[in-house]
């Protein structure tokens, strides 16, 4: 009985620990800030432009120049796939097919130099 115990708690600890999508704080474009690996991923969104700043481990703006990013997005029942495009030095930005809503999903993933990177935001 004690074991099944044990395994209830650990596996109520692991479900609430999940660091890549606590949006404790917002960043200086507005958006909420989630750390992939160190790095700072702040979400906004314009419309149907969404827009992705991306921090360095030490704060400074991250170069995005060769970096290839996808925001996968889940909304109204529907799931679409946006490709992002780098734009000045630490930006990925892309288009969604309508205005995000309320609740809706996005999952942000990148990858540069073999380093990938995953954020995950409820539009709120």
């Amino acid at each position: 009985m004690l074991k099944y115990v044990f395994l209830a708690m650990i596996v109520a600890i692991t479900a609430s620990f999940d660091p890549a999508t606590a949006q404790a704080k917002n960043g200086s474009n507005g958006g909420p800030i989630i750390t992939s690996q160190g790095h700072p991923i702040e979400f906004v969104h314009k419309g149907q432009e969404i827009i992705f700043y991306i921090g360095d481990q030490d704060g400074s703006p991250l170069p995005t120049k060769d970096m290839t990013g996808r925001a996968t997005i889940q909304q109204g029942g529907k799931t679409v796939t946006v490709q992002l495009k780098s734009t000045s030095p630490n930006v990925m930005v892309g288009k969604a097919e309508a205005e995000l809503a309320r609740q809706a999903r996005v999952v942000f993933s990148a990858n540069l130099h073999g380093h990938s990177l995953t954020a995950r935001y409820t539009v709120e």
